[in-house]
């Protein structure tokens, strides 16, 4: 089948969503010169809503609206953060995942005004996250700090700290990186330290089922390293049936020698039961080693413990 002459691509209307969108151009200009593409900017429930997220569908909420323009014919492609899809419930019916780029960096950062490390943060001081996973990793190694909830885009955030709102935040890497603000970084923290969530650096693309030509034209961009580290991750998140108020954590690596190990987490809110689990498997189904980690959890008992958090 010849190649699509346009394709329009969705996206969330953030900055750094519209950067990721950016990067999908950039690679399919580079594999596939001829094919024209026009972005499709959305803003979804997930960027309007500045509170709890349950309230509003969970992490759903950041992908509704443009699953929703993809369905309907009015974009082509979209590009998605995979840490931002739900993997409780399969994809929306008469979508795939039709590529997987190459995987960005997985850890998170500090970013603190005058350059402090978490160790070197007094008594007291307000750490702005909205993440459960990071609240609770940081009440478990840190409970001298105070984490304050913080929503919206990394802009928005970095604008919060500037203010005054909190002292110091805890943001994606890969995100600050791909909003060109990588000068805030005051420290990276290695995944022992803060273990990152499900997807962390990956970006999706989905398209619809029975769009042939699109799914030819973009896949070739889709990375194998990173395509068996996101089954692992997602079937793993799958089998635990997590909702956005569990604090779960965990990565897949490939390995050189093809070799896959996928390390994961549970943990209470206030950090004080973590559930650890950490597989390796030869160059086996990623998807039998994320349900081998989720059934070494829930032997440990995460399904009490995920199912006694409110959501």
């Amino acid at each position: 089948m010849s190649a699509p002459e346009l394709i329009r691509i969705v996206s969330r209307d953030s900055p750094m969503a519209l950067a990721q969108v950016e990067r999908v151009q950039a690679e399919l200009a580079a594999h596939s010169p001829s094919i024209v593409t026009e972005v499709v900017p959305v803003r979804t429930t997930g960027d309007k809503w500045m509170g709890d997220l349950s309230k509003v569908e969970g992490k759903g909420a950041f992908t509704k609206e443009v699953d929703a323009a993809l369905l309907a014919g009015e974009a082509d492609l979209a590009v998605h953060c995979v840490k931002d899809i739900p993997a409780d419930r399969p994809l929306p019916a008469g979508t795939t995942f039709a590529a997987f780029l190459e995987r960005d960096d997985i850890r998170d950062a500090l970013v603190h005004p005058d350059g402090l490390t978490l160790d070197q943060l007094p008594d007291g001081a307000r750490v702005g996250t909205s993440s459960v996973r990071r609240s609770a990793q940081l009440a478990a190694s840190y409970p001298h700090l105070t984490c304050v909830p913080f929503r919206g885009n990394a802009n928005r955030r970095l604008a919060k700290l500037a203010a005054g709102e909190a002292d110091a935040l805890v943001l994606a890497a890969a995100g600050l990186h791909r909003i060109g603000r990588p000068d805030v970084i005051s420290e990276i923290l290695a995944p022992d330290t803060m273990c990152p969530p499900i997807g962390a650096g990956v970006l999706a693309l989905q398209c619809r089922e029975d769009d042939t030509a699109t799914i030819d034209a973009v896949s070739p961009l889709s990375h194998p390293g990173t395509y068996r580290e996101t089954t692992a991750e997602r079937m793993f998140l799958h089998v635990l049936q997590g909702h956005c108020n569990s604090p779960i954590a965990g990565y897949a690596t490939a390995h050189r020698n093809g070799d896959l190990s996928l390390r994961a987490c549970v943990f209470t809110p206030d950090g004080k039961t973590i559930l650890n689990a950490h597989e390796w498997a030869g160059p086996l189904d990623p998807a039998t080693l994320g349900t081998s980690v989720a059934v070494a959890l829930l032997r440990q008992g995460a399904r009490e413990l995920i199912d006694s958090i409110a959501h």
